[in-house]
């Protein structure tokens, strides 16, 4: 916080496409479902063996247990009904075998992305027999979205390889990063790949302190990161090819259509650098 405001960044908002037709990330998210549904039994193991059930020990009618959840980056659905339905599960079930507590808690659920994600689809999709409150929060990830100490499980799948920003080198002429006639980092020299990798040291760093001061003592932070082993190569996967091709593409309609100096601009925002899920306190 700086002189009593909170400190909440407000870079460019790109967010997946909205809606439901046949070019909307509804419909074309099997691959990050695919991951959410791997990872189910990871995530239930972690909340077993890590919730600190203590602190729901004891509730009553006016005093009820709120265990309060966050997606952050959960685009426009179905994958974050189902991430955010394991996580339920997890917690009713590990509650109920430490017998914690007789009473059935309340979940608070927080769908967060970019303020310019379509919530409106989001919303409109959310499941019908549900078990938890729900609220949409907008804004960016990397920077502070809750008051200190009110979130109890904090989690992102596939969201945190999408920067905060273009590296700023890799635009810049006159920097040895300079990534000329293409928009990602596949087969790029060394200085662009250090450039990206920087870039994200610095993002997930912001990540981790902003949901270092919203999580509750004993809270849960997980974090599904798609990525490559280091033997493995950009270029050795369809992601980077696909890259290259479009890249291409693109070149050829500078030449054509607009001036080339213009397509260092077109650099994407993200990166492919590890895949973790951790609970973390």
């Amino acid at each position: 916080m700086e002189d009593g405001k909170h400190n909440i960044l407000r870079p460019q908002s790109y967010a997946m496409n909205g809606g439901n037709g046949p070019y909307s990330y509804a419909e074309n998210s099997f691959y990050q479902r695919g991951i959410v549904e791997s990872t189910k039994e990871t995530i239930k193991e972690a909340i077993a063996k890590n919730l600190e059930t203590e602190q729901y020990a004891s509730s009553t009618s006016s005093n009820p247990i709120i265990i309060r959840i966050a997606d952050f980056g959960c685009s426009t659905g179905p994958n974050t009904f189902l991430a955010i339905q394991n996580i339920v599960e997890a917690v009713e079930l590990t509650l109920k075998l430490k017998k914690a507590n007789s009473r059935k808690p309340d979940f608070q659920v927080f769908f967060n992305d970019q303020i310019s994600n379509d919530f409106n689809t989001l919303f409109a999709s959310l499941p019908s027999d549900r078990q938890y409150y729900v609220a949409g929060v907008p804004g960016s990830f990397y920077g502070v979205l809750f008051p200190k100490a009110s979130l109890d499980f904090a989690y992102s799948s596939c969201s945190l390889h999408w920067l905060s920003k273009v590296p700023e080198e890799v635009t810049d002429e006159n920097s040895q990063a300079w990534n000329k006639g293409k928009i990602h980092y596949t087969n790029a020299h060394k200085e662009v790949l250090e450039a990206y990798s920087a870039q994200f040291d610095r993002d997930i760093e912001s990540y981790l302190n902003a949901r270092a001061q919203e999580l509750v003592g004993g809270g849960l932070l997980a974090i599904l990161i798609p990525g490559l082993p280091d033997v493995i190569l950009e270029s050795d996967i369809t992601t980077g090819t696909e890259f290259e091709v479009l890249g291409s593409c693109l070149m050829d309609m500078a030449k054509t259509v607009i001036k080339q100096h213009s397509v260092p601009t077109m650099n994407k925002i993200s990166t492919w650098l590890a895949f973790v899920c951790i609970p973390l306190k």
